[in-house]
């Protein structure tokens, strides 16, 4: 099965692998680094988010409610999406260590560090049909924990915020490279503001010191690029 990803900007993602696509955190309308907008989704099977920040809620709503695509989110944010307008047998509220399965992907939505003003921010990791492992990290901080996913699962790529102030800095995320043992990591969450590290450089060099069996995959946004297991 061909995985391919496409950057759209600050932690937003969409992955087509086969027939089936998924989006997290659709953060488009504000986002200074999006090269398309939201109307360009046209064929989703589920839309992922990990909190409740405007930056990762995004257009969640817009294009559930345009294409059909099931919502996916921690339980405690599935009243505040419908009452935005989101269709309620179309939306699974999970907690952190669940495993829902959406178009046939196993969805496990794991723990991440970081601050939610509505139930608590996650990760999500992906297993397809074919075997094929992705774990999306969300905004979060370094923890240990992630020793242990490198322990469950045999996680093919990683997507990993790296610019610092709000989430993991670039050395940080590229010790959790070493925790994970990912074959493969895409950097995220980093130059979309001033506030932010403008680019992937020192993540890039942190991970040949820490993690140098990681292959680092700095994405172009708007781009879709194929990663092979």
């Amino acid at each position: 099965m061909k995985h391919t990803f496409t950057w759209n900007g600050h932690s937003n993602f969409t992955i087509m692998s086969g027939d089936k696509t998924i989006i997290i955190d659709p953060f488009f309308e504000g986002n200074p680094k999006a090269s398309d907008t939201w109307e360009s989704i046209d064929n989703v099977d589920a839309v992922l988010i990990t909190h409740d920040h405007g930056d990762h809620i995004g257009q969640a709503v817009e294009i559930c409610n345009a294409t059909g695509a099931t919502l996916v989110c921690i339980f405690d944010l599935v009243e505040k999406m419908v009452g935005k307008g989101v269709d309620p047998a179309r939306i699974i509220g999970m907690n952190i260590g669940g495993t829902v399965a959406v178009a046939g992907i196993r969805i496990k939505m794991v723990q991440a560090m970081h601050s939610s003003a509505t139930g608590a921010p996650a990760g999500y990791i992906l297993t397809y049909e074919d075997g094929y492992c992705v774990y999306f990290a969300g905004d979060t901080g370094l923890f240990s924990s992630m020793k242990l996913f490198g322990k469950l699962h045999k996680i093919d790529v990683a997507l990993l915020p790296t610019g610092g102030w709000f989430t993991m800095d670039s050395c940080d995320a590229a010790y959790a490279c070493k925790l994970l043992k990912c074959k493969t990591v895409i950097p995220m969450h980093y130059g979309t503001f001033p506030i932010l590290e403008k680019d992937a450089k020192s993540f890039t060099a942190h991970c040949a010191e820490l993690a140098p069996d990681c292959k680092v995959l700095e994405l172009e946004v708007g781009k879709p690029v194929e990663v092979k297991g």
